[in-house]
């Protein structure tokens, strides 16, 4: 497989955990709680897979990790729990964006 599709794949488990996470409440609900905690394992299992093929560096892999973990999140926390960013925290959504785009080429 792909590493790129392994590390989008991480990526979707992160933003799973995170809200997850989120909805634990504090880790008060431990359900949700130890959900969150299964889906970082298993995103950080991908994430180490993806680099261990050798056809995708580290810093690539974890920015864009990172940077679709961080986007998908604040988006899931809008639509899921009301969240709002101000429109400077939205330009830093695409400032990263491009930082990503620009290390994936390098």
């Amino acid at each position: 497989m792909h590493p790129l599709i392994i590390v989008l794949s991480a990526a979707m488990l992160d933003i799973g955990a995170n809200m997850a996470i989120n909805r634990s409440v504090g880790f008060r609900d431990k359900g949700w709680g130890v959900l969150g905690i299964l889906l970082v394992l298993c995103a950080f299992t991908l994430l180490s897979e993806a680099v261990s093929t050798g056809k995708i560096d580290l810093a690539v892999a974890y920015a864009t990790w990172g940077a679709i973990g961080i986007l998908g999140t604040a988006i899931g926390g809008l639509l899921l729990f009301g969240e709002r960013l101000r429109p400077v925290g939205w330009l830093g959504m695409v400032v990263m964006a491009v930082a990503v785009a620009l290390l994936t080429t390098a």
